[in-house]
């Protein structure tokens, strides 16, 4: 009794302990969050802010636009466009980070033990530079008159400059310059636990070049696989920066689109909705992230 005794007061005493951590978490955490929700159920201002009025119209208008002469609603095909570009963009970019940056990986993870550190330190010296400034430098090579087709233009491979700036194209190709390192660092924690025996016994096995890489590399580098491609995706999804520079005005994705109704739409409700929306996505998709790796944890699940 007496050992219960204390173990419970060392609980009691650890709780009261984190107890100020708990609550600043909760507050600078959970307290915006919880703002938001709150917000997209209030009917909006007419110069930004909300009227404290219960309204659905912040969630309505997610997919659904209210003629302005008889009040009827209509599907919001721009709404679902923004919706779909930021998803497609969001897919592309992780499998366009995954197919630079698996061999990359490997490439580091098969190096010798003194040289995969300076690898690896040139592989995060990006991070080491603002978004902003990661952006601005693809928009110099991407532009009319940047690196790229000045190049193109010279060796004679093109006789009029590439339209690649302010298109799906360029967010794309921004995107996956910034996030190539969020891929690169998983692949490789799970390349470098690798046994390269198992290549040898697949050889021997008479196993083509792809059925390794199929069934033998890619099933047990699966989880830095799944990490990487989350690591990728959940940023790409709510990236503002990187299609607000290469993509312009017109190609805008659900940050962009959440910013537009704060400040220029002065409709809180709606922004705030957008932004819930966008964070049960991020949700679900963590959540199958965990069901994975749960499940290529367990070879009986």
């Amino acid at each position: 009794m007496g050992a219960d005794r204390l173990q419970r007061q060392s609980a009691r005493n650890g709780w009261l302990l984190s107890l100020p951590a708990l609550i600043l978490l909760f507050v600078a955490a959970m307290g915006p969050l919880v703002i938001i929700v709150v917000y997209s159920f209030l009917t909006p201002g007419e110069y930004g802010n909300v009227v404290w009025e219960f309204s659905l119209d912040g969630w309505t208008g997610i997919l659904f636009t209210r003629d302005i002469f008889d009040g009827t609603l209509g599907l919001a095909d721009a709404h679902l466009t923004i919706f779909w570009r930021s998803v497609k963009l969001s897919i592309l970019t992780t499998v366009a980070t995954f197919a630079l940056g698996f061999p990359t990986a490997w490439f580091i993870a098969t190096r010798p033990a003194q040289q995969r550190g300076l690898w690896l330190f040139l592989i995060t010296i990006p991070f080491w530079t603002n978004l902003l400034i990661r952006t601005f430098a693809i928009n110099e090579v991407i532009r009319v008159e940047g690196v790229l087709n000045t190049v193109l233009l010279w060796i004679g491979v093109i006789d009029t400059p590439l339209a690649i700036i302010y298109t799906d194209t360029a967010v794309l190709i921004g995107m996956a310059y910034v996030y190539l390192p969020l891929m690169v660092l998983p692949l490789f924690a799970a390349i470098d636990r690798f046994d390269m025996r198992l290549l040898e016994a697949g050889y021997d096995l008479y196993a083509s070049r792809w059925q390794v890489l199929r069934r033998v590399i890619l099933p047990i580098v699966k989880p830095g696989i799944i990490a990487g491609s989350i690591l990728v995706f959940v940023p790409s999804l709510g990236a503002y920066v990187t299609p607000r520079v290469l993509g312009g005005g017109k190609n805008m994705m659900i940050g962009n689109f959440i910013e537009l109704q704060f400040l220029a739409g002065r409709n809180w409700p709606l922004g705030a909705a957008l932004s819930v929306t966008l964070l049960v996505i991020v949700t679900a998709a963590l959540l199958v992230y965990v069901k994975a790796a749960n499940r290529g944890s367990n070879p009986h699940g």
